[in-house]
């Protein structure tokens, strides 16, 4: 070959070459975009499985048969239980294997099987949303020092409702009971809430606090089972402090001669006074109740037993005044002209 044909073969293989390497990065173009949508299929269907997977979760839940509310009346021997359906009547039902053997007790709320009515769980309490409503502070940000005045309603109120929650091994050391209840009397504004506040924060118990006339219903029997599911949630939030403010409006004294009304708050204090009456002196929830109708509260409210320590509360005099204005104005940027003495007299 001369060299016009060698350079020709050149060229036409440098072309050749030129056209395979264009069409090689047009299918590595290629290869990357049809790898980068088989990854996005890949993604796209795992997450389309995990999808199905859940709706048929979802559908095999709604398919199942609804369940009943029962509780249980009675635990045989052979480890059957009575249970009382919410349809009527009592029957004996055995327990699903995979329901922890020590929540099968005596009164506790059983989900039943609609066919066999064997107990498939056991459900948490019911309680009422009006008592779930009820102001519920883990721990108040009330301290003592946040009190104008009253030391020796303090002193009263740590040795009733403080040192027992503390220190109970001291009173069984010595042999004697704390009171079961507290009263705070005085009029509206002098800090009967402040001051139970402030002993929940101090003692770290939950504070529970109720307004008495939210336990009068116009239903017969609805007040007596509210303050019973009050009690019972004091009870499994203990430690707690239950402050029952405005006691006079379910506590007033009993007269012979009521409308309906008023029998129905006889029922809800009668409620009250059996759970009074339940309470352990030494156990991990404090009764205190305030109002400032202290002459028409009744008197079984007051026997020793129940609300047997009374705190009187009275109005602040000078010296509580003007510690109450050192208290709300320590945050305040005040004039140093600012006369308390002439504020609190």
């Amino acid at each position: 070959m001369d060299d016009d044909q060698i350079r020709e073969f050149h060229e036409k293989l440098s072309e050749r070459i030129a056209v395979l390497e264009d069409r090689n990065d047009k299918l590595l173009e290629n290869s990357k975009r049809v790898e980068g949508e088989k990854r996005f299929i890949e993604t796209e269907l795992l997450r389309l499985q995990k999808e199905i997977k859940r709706l048929k979760t979802e559908l095999d839940r709604l398919k199942a048969p609804p369940l009943i509310i029962g509780s249980i009346r009675d635990i045989l021997a052979d480890g059957r239980v009575v249970v009382k359906s919410s349809t009527g009547p009592d029957f004996i039902v055995n327990t699903a294997e995979y329901v922890a053997k020590e929540n099968v007790v005596v009164g506790a709320r059983v989900a039943l099987n609609k066919q066999t009515l064997a107990v498939m769980g056991v459900l948490p309490p019911s309680l009422d949303p009006i008592v779930m409503g009820a102001e519920i502070i883990d721990k108040p940000a009330f301290t003592y020092e946040d009190i104008g005045g009253l030391r020796d309603q303090i002193r009263e109120i740590k040795e009733a409702v403080e040192d027992p929650l503390l220190k109970p091994e001291l009173y069984r050391k010595v042999g004697i009971e704390p009171p079961k209840g507290v009263l705070l009397v005085g009029p509206p504004g002098t800090g009967k809430t402040l001051l139970a506040k402030a002993v929940a924060n101090r003692t770290h118990a939950r504070f529970i606090r109720f307004v008495g006339s939210e336990l009068v219903q116009k239903y017969i029997g609805e007040g007596a089972r509210l303050v019973r599911e009050l009690f019972q949630m004091a009870r499994e939030k203990s430690p707690s402090i239950v402050f029952i403010d405005e006691l006079d409006s379910i506590g007033a004294k009993r007269l012979e001669v009521a409308t309906s009304g008023d029998r129905e708050v006889q029922r809800t204090l009668m409620q009250l006074l059996a759970e009074l009456d339940g309470f352990n002196p030494l156990g991990e929830v404090k009764i205190i109740g305030a109002t400032n109708r202290p002459d028409i509260l009744d008197e079984a409210l007051l026997r020793p037993g129940r609300f047997d320590r009374i705190i009187e509360i009275p109005l602040p005099e000078f010296e509580a005044r003007r510690e109450i204005f050192k208290i709300h104005t320590h945050r305040m940027s005040l004039e140093p002209e600012i006369d308390f003495d002439s504020l609190a007299s």
